[in-house]
């Protein structure tokens, strides 16, 4: 069993016990948290989909804060004696789902 949800802009496959890497959220490691905003859900013979979802509910731990690796970023143009350099490292936090109800 499986749902797709959202959360930062972005949609992610929860499978309970597994492990996410989703985009950072407020809360202290070990806080639990409930996403309801839930697209999608796969029980192993069905999909529902939309309004047949109904209010599911995914809910997950905190594990870890952190940042990700470093992304450079260099925009350069010919014979005009230019070059900039940027880095950036996004923000996430890791979640372990325990379950969807």
């Amino acid at each position: 069993m499986y749902a797709v949800i959202e959360t930062g802009g972005k949609q992610y496959r929860a499978t309970p016990g597994e492990f996410l890497e989703i985009e950072s959220i407020e809360g202290e490691i070990g806080a639990e948290v409930e996403f309801n905003k839930v697209l999608g859900l796969f029980d192993g013979e069905s999909v529902k989909a939309g309004s047949a979802v109904g209010n599911a509910l995914v809910k997950g731990t905190i594990v870890a804060n952190g940042r990700g690796a470093k992304t450079i970023v260099f925009k350069f143009k010919r014979k005009k004696q230019y070059r900039r350099t940027q880095g950036h490292r996004q923000a996430f936090t890791r979640i372990q789902v325990s379950e969807i109800v």
